[in-house]
């Protein structure tokens, strides 16, 4: 298995798309964090007291797509054209469920962008009720499709 962010010295680098056709591309991503079932309660009834706690995940996740460069060292800045977050609940598990899409016109990948946006939309649920509930845990944060360049479209299957 050939790694491409590796030189031929072994060591790290960014990978060259100068060659690469720009395409639009799109990634959807999904996470979950489980919590007390009050937790969830409090949640859904606007009753943390740090704010509307998924009105700050939204924008935290946008925001965190859009850092994803200088997050990741090897990911290449991109112009992003959408970023969207969505919640949902699922009360069995006591969980929420983040999903989001990013979209770009480029040479390169969306996913890493859209698997941040959940990953920091979790982490700020999680910063937000941590006065309640230390014990939360994300989950299962991970690529659900992507659409667009050399690989085409890719749907994560249900055994995957």
């Amino acid at each position: 298995m050939d790694f491409t962010h590796l030189n031929e010295e072994g060591r790290a680098r960014m990978v060259d798309i100068t060659q690469k056709n720009d395409t639009n591309r799109v990634a959807v991503a999904q996470g979950k964090i489980r919590m007390q079932p009050a937790t969830l309660q409090a949640i859904q009834n606007g009753v943390i007291k740090k704010g509307d706690v998924l009105a700050v995940a939204q924008v935290a996740g946008i925001m965190g797509a859009k850092h994803t460069a200088t997050l990741i060292p090897m990911c290449h800045p991109l112009n992003l054209t959408s970023v969207d977050i969505n919640f949902s609940f699922n009360q069995e598990n006591s969980e929420v469920i983040v999903k989001s899409w990013a979209k770009t016109t480029g040479k390169t990948g969306i996913e890493m962008e859209a698997i941040t946006a959940v990953s920091i939309a979790l982490l700020t649920i999680y910063d937000m009720c941590k006065a309640v509930d230390r014990w939360m845990e994300i989950v299962e944060i991970k690529l659900l499709e992507k659409n667009g360049g050399k690989s085409g479209h890719v749907l994560r299957g249900e055994n995957s």
